[in-house]
This record gives C-alpha cells, structure tokens and sequence, in this order.
C-alpha cells in the first residue's frame, strides 16, 4: 500500500508559500483542505466556524511559511498545529465570551491574558507535535497508516479495512495497539 501521506510534500509546499507561489497555498488547501477541516470539526462542533478556522488556518499558514523549521518537526505537523491552535483559541473565547462595558478596563486585562496563553499554547502544541510525530514513525507504516486514517481522516475501521485490503479484525487490533504504543511513547 503507498503511504498516501507521503506522496505530498509539505516542506516543499510551504516553501513555495514563502516565497508567494499562491498555486503552493492551492494545492496545500486540495491536498490537506478536508482532512483540516474535519479536525476542526471534532474540536468546535460548530461546521460554520470550522470552515471559518480552517479559512483563517490557510492565511496564517500563507502568511507564516517562512517561520516553518524543519528541525523541530514534520510541515504536515506544523500546518495541522496551525489549525488546532486556532480551533482551541476559538473554543476558549466562545467559552469564556463576556459583555463589558467600553469602559471597563478588565477588558484589557483579558486581552493581554489572551495573548500569553495563545503563545504558551503554541509552544505546547508544537512540542506535543514533535512528540506525536516521533511517536508515529516508530510504528509499522501499515499501523500508522491506519491510526492516521482512524484519526485524521475520520474513516471508520470498516473504511479503513476496504482501503487497506486487510481483514476488519486486523485493523481493529492494529488501531487499539498502535493507540496503546502511541500512549506509553507520549507520557
């Protein structure tokens, strides 16, 4: 089975974004476009406003290509940390959205509290990232690939199965071992 995460290359693609080749940022989005959108999708439960960060995920990744370091992780990592930041960002201020007054100087405050942990937060994700990267790639490519279709994809393991041409059973086992390993290699 060929590694379909493989066949695209990231690196190359946000490199071309640094540099302003806007048909880099298209193929990026056709390429990876649905697989952001779903994960966006799992964390605010609201389609609408996943399509919204997944819109604003593309102009920060267009505008941001050239901070991506391949030392500290893989693009593809970098590009879905992108959207995952802002998704969490979006589901802090719905959650904690609060009225003020204009003049209500609290409200300052909590734009500032805001900015600090938006940069701690990106700091984890990208260390969790690199983690989970690592992680990955001590896994068998057939595992891999189905945790990735598990769990990017949002296949189910009957899709998976019928994609990969290996029985239900096996991708069932593989899965929930690969989520064990995955598990003990993050803690």
């Amino acid at each position: 089975m060929t590694d379909v995460y493989s066949e695209f290359d990231h690196a190359a693609a946000l490199a071309n974004c640094a540099r302003g080749e806007h048909d880099a940022l298209h193929q990026l989005y056709v390429h990876e476009g649905a697989r952001l959108l779903g994960v966006v999708i799992r964390i605010v439960k609201d389609r609408g406003m996943a399509e919204d960060i997944v819109h604003d995920a593309c102009l920060n990744i267009w505008q941001h290509a050239d901070s991506f370091d391949p030392a500290k992780g893989s693009a593809r990592t970098w590009i879905f940390s992108v959207a995952r930041h802002l998704a969490l960002n979006a589901i802090r201020y719905r959650d904690r959205e609060v009225t003020f007054d204009n003049h209500d100087p609290t409200e300052l405050d909590l734009d500032e509290h805001f900015q600090h942990a938006s940069v701690a937060d990106e700091a984890f994700d990208w260390q969790t990232g690199q983690r989970m990267d690592s992680c990955l790639e001590a896994l068998e490519p057939e595992r891999r690939n189905c945790v990735l279709h598990a769990y990017v994809d949002g296949l189910s393991h009957a899709e998976i199965a019928a994609h990969t041409g290996a029985p239900l059973g096996t991708v069932k086992a593989w899965i929930k071992r690969s989520l064990l390993r995955l598990r003990e290699c993050m803690a």
